[in-house]
């Protein structure tokens, strides 16, 4: 019988009580199995997912077994990827049990695991025939606080591929931002934060704000004026969040060259504010952002017609039309302050080179796990811009570049 004290002296428990579509919280009998398993000594391998585990969305509604080893079938699920599931299936084996790829073809999936083979035939390496200028101008916008910010995005967006860099800075932190930095060229503004001077120059292809921009009233004139100019654009951290009390004017104003890099906290201010928000006309979206991580990512880029970056351990960017992506290379080392600061300059230096936005998002955030991985423990933000040519080395090494040409390396 399948009670606690069946596993009484096992060496190794095969957790296989249900499947992986679940839609309750195990109670009565099963839940008190589940907590068994949990509590005995025995190694612990689960069959497709732990019992208790949603698949599709890594959510737990209640009990659910801690495995020390899952194997899986075909391919892996959502559950498998997005948190707490990840952390709760141990060792992760996708077994081959004979299934065709060509089976899957019908079901055209739109959720995938993020590796280059989702972008990199898209990806800007640098040509024996180009130059600086083709290889692209990224102009980022800072504040006059938290200088170290825009400093980290400028530094990562040369480091990935930009051929140029420019920040623009209030003229009280000019001086230092111009006496910190070397090939990146600073910039004034004018008293009045107005943009119209750094914007007039078509060959800055690319932009991003944010990224110690601070929350001034003018901070939300400056997006809505780089929004204006319908170029690929980044709006991270502090650009989001001058919007909090008016979500649906930053939402309005979005285009689908945009990348919105939200955290938790700043997707919920701007996507989450409450039951009387309204979706953008004609996109048929929910007023509010509801469901898993994935739901959420997929409904917040289909209300705003953009590219959404929901940051975590299980990042997950998704496209307007359904597209979606889950990253699972970030080290837990990435959870330290001006990370996503890098992210944010990564995602926009592979604009600036040519990349469509929602193939830099995925790119921008695999490469930035992986350079985290390589720096292991002991992580600052600043130690990431300086590991990127390495991971770009891995990512050539793994592929092989000719130019522009992508070959794989058996």
């Amino acid at each position: 019988p399948a009670a606690p004290a069946c596993l009484d002296g096992a060496g190794l428990i095969v957790d296989a009580l249900l499947g992986a579509g679940l839609g309750r919280a195990p109670d009565g009998a099963l839940e008190s199995l589940i907590q068994a398993v949990n509590a005995a000594a025995a190694p612990v391998c689960a069959i497709d997912v732990p019992t208790g585990l949603d698949g599709g969305s890594g959510r737990c509604p209640g009990a659910v077994v801690q495995a020390d080893l899952t194997v899986t079938f075909c391919r892996r699920k959502p559950g498998h990827l997005l948190l707490p599931g990840r952390a709760l299936c141990g060792a992760l084996v996708c077994a081959d049990i004979g299934m065709p790829d060509a089976a899957l073809a019908p079901l055209a999936p739109e959720a995938h695991a993020n590796h280059p083979d989702l972008w990199l035939d898209v990806f800007p390496w640098p040509r024996t025939d180009g130059h600086k200028y083709r290889r692209g101008h990224v102009l980022v916008v800072g504040g006059e606080r938290m200088l170290g910010a825009s400093r980290l995005a400028c530094q990562a967006a040369a480091r990935i591929g930009a051929g140029l860099v420019t920040l623009t800075a209030p003229s009280s932190a000019w001086a230092i931002q111009a006496g910190a930095l070397t090939s990146v060229m600073v910039e004034a503004l004018p008293p009045d934060g107005a943009l119209d001077q750094v914007l007039a120059d078509p060959r800055r292809n690319a932009l991003l704000i944010g990224p110690g921009l601070g929350r001034a009233p003018q901070g939300r004139r400056q997006v809505l004026d780089l929004l204006a100019t319908r170029r690929p654009c980044v709006l991270d951290a502090d650009a989001l969040s001058v919007f909090a009390d008016r979500p649906e004017a930053l939402i309005d104003a979005v285009h689908g060259q945009c990348a919105l890099t939200p955290h938790e906290g700043e997707f919920a201010r701007l996507f989450d504010p409450g039951p009387d928000a309204a979706p953008r006309a004609g996109d048929g979206a929910p007023s509010r952002a509801v469901g898993d991580k994935l739901q959420r990512a997929r409904a917040a880029a289909r209300r705003c017609g953009a590219v959404v970056v929901l940051k975590g351990a299980d990042t997950v960017i998704a496209a307007p039309d359904g597209r979606c992506v889950i990253n699972d290379n970030a080290p837990p080392t990435l959870a330290t302050a001006g990370t996503g600061d890098v992210l944010a300059g990564c995602i926009t230096g592979l604009l600036a080179a040519g990349m469509p936005v929602f193939q830099a998002a995925c790119a921008a955030v695999w490469l930035h796990g992986l350079a985290a991985g390589r720096l292991g423990w002991g992580l600052l933000a600043e130690d990431l811009p300086g590991e990127l040519p390495g991971a770009l080395a891995a990512l050539a090494d793994g592929y092989g570049t000719h130019d522009g040409t992508h070959l794989w390396r058996t």
